[in-house]
């Protein structure tokens, strides 16, 4: 099998799973009780909560965990709306944002406040002035994400953090779920961060909003008041120790495998370059490592990804969260491609798992593969 698809889910450490199998065996207690069983799993809580802000370069009391990177998303954005209302209803995004920023804004603008959606480049990246210029005496929340979970393309978000700095009235959140693991990212300027567990070999169901400590929320969730009250609801003390581990070892693996990982990108994408009809949409400076997408002219991409799969090859169209409801991708369109050239689109997505012969294997697939399709599409 060659796995392919990272940028949807990866594959569990097994590290991971054994801390989560250890911790619901022997720690199972509820972390809000005050016997024993439940103290030893809130001091299970305090060491990932510990250990998150460390690898993320934050404090302990700035890491709020939650169910993923949906739920991430939504409570930063409306969160911060909610709570900073008064100060204005202005917010600004970009139209090639994950569904869970771009849902999010829809809702809110239902509900009286205007949202921007600003668009990008042909490779897929916001123009600092864009944001510049769309700034107003209303803004309270801009929220660009960091690197594109479809075509890799990294954010300029040390650049826009600076220039928010001018602007203390717009809070700035950051969706670094695709890049956590894969591109370095400093928290400075940074209000707000989400995180996924899932997507660096963690566990589903477990996530990560960092806010700065000065940062005022409202909750969506009503409850017991756990995670100092932004959060209400029993933490999952398992997937959320799972998840520190996961991270620890993917910060680990990124030392020791990046550049393995940047070598197989650029081996693929050279020989992807050498195909006829193929064209690659991920830019060739300023993107993430480990995501490619690219075209084949003629051929739909939901076509070639069976055709692959069928021969152990496991990759993805758009994003995950729309693969299934067979639109054509919004971030591709977004950068001008044609309808037809989105929906040829393939996503190949890498972790430091993956090694250069897998690479060579799947090159020789599709080579493979390509003929006997172009024939049944004619």
């Amino acid at each position: 099998m060659i796995y392919f698809d990272n940028s949807a889910t990866t594959k569990p450490y097994k590290e991971a799973l054994d801390t989560f199998v250890k911790v619901n065996e022997q720690f199972f207690g509820n972390p809000s009780s005050l016997h024993h069983l439940g103290i030893q799993a809130e001091r299970l809580l305090t060491e990932a909560r510990k250990q998150i802000a460390s690898l993320m370069g934050a404090k302990s009391e700035e890491i709020i965990f939650t169910s993923g990177g949906t739920e991430s998303n939504n409570l930063a954005i409306k969160g911060a709306a909610f709570a900073n209302r008064h100060r204005g209803s202005h917010i600004i995004t970009q139209q090639t944002e994950h569904p869970s920023v771009i849902n999010a804004c829809r809702q809110l603008e239902e509900l009286g406040f205007q949202v921007t959606y600003l668009p990008v480049d042909s490779e897929g990246r916001v123009a600092v002035q864009e944001i510049a210029q769309a700034l107003t005496d209303e803004t309270i929340v801009v929220s660009i994400m960091h690197v594109n979970n479809e075509t890799g393309t990294i954010q300029p978000v040390k650049e826009i953090a600076q220039l928010l700095q001018k602007h203390p009235k717009a809070l700035f959140h950051v969706d670094d779920i695709q890049g956590r693991g894969k591109v370095e990212l400093n928290l400075d300027g940074i209000d707000l961060c989400s995180l996924s567990a899932h997507k660096f070999h963690g566990l589903k169901g477990n996530g990560v909003l960092y806010k700065k400590k000065e940062v005022k929320l409202s909750s969506l969730l009503s409850g017991g008041n756990q995670e100092s009250g932004w959060r209400s609801g029993t933490e999952n003390a398992g997937g959320l120790a799972a998840m520190a581990k996961a991270l620890r070892l993917t910060e680990e693996q990124r030392a020791e495998k990046g550049h393995v990982m940047k070598d197989i990108q650029l081996f693929l994408r050279t020989e992807l370059e050498k195909m006829e009809r193929t064209v690659i949409h991920t830019p060739e400076e300023g993107c993430a490592p480990h995501i490619l997408n690219f075209s084949i002219a003629g051929i739909k991409g939901e076509v070639l990804i069976h055709a692959l799969e069928e021969k152990g090859c496991y990759l993805s169209t758009t994003s995950a969260c729309s693969s299934r409801q067979r639109k054509t991708s919004t971030v591709l369109t977004a950068m001008g491609l044609s309808k037809s050239a989105a929906d040829s689109s393939i996503r190949l997505s890498l972790s430091y798992g993956n090694t250069i012969e897998e690479a060579k294997a799947f090159i020789r697939l599709l080579k493979e593969t390509i003929p006997n399709l172009t024939k049944v599409q004619r």
